[in-house]
């Protein structure tokens, strides 16, 4: 018997899903700056690889799907990380101690 290879891939990004859930809010606090900086080097690399991928156009066309599928890994990349700065931008000010008032 054998397994279709869609609900092969359809049940590892499901499983995929829940360990990440689980191994995120597992981590202590004080890690989810290194952690969101580690996913922010990460992003950039799958820019680069969607930079290329963008690029890699042997038709002349400029609507392919290598062009139209990089761009969208650019797009989707980017708003990760702004989006991991921004959010590891808060965790610092976190830590900052905060300024008394003086009147």
């Amino acid at each position: 018997m054998e397994i279709d290879p869609f609900i092969f891939r359809l049940s590892i990004f499901i499983l995929s899903i829940f360990v990440g859930y689980y191994v995120v809010w597992s981590v202590t606090p004080s890690l989810h700056t290194p952690l969101m900086s580690v996913t922010n080097a990460i992003s950039s690399v799958i820019i680069v690889g969607a930079i290329i991928a963008g690029l890699a156009n042997d038709t002349g066309s400029v609507f392919n799907n290598s062009s139209i599928f990089g761009f969208l890994a650019i797009t989707l990349a980017a708003v990760n990380i702004f989006g991991g700065f921004l959010v590891t931008q808060r965790m610092l000010a976190m830590y900052k101690k905060k300024k008394k008032d003086k009147k």
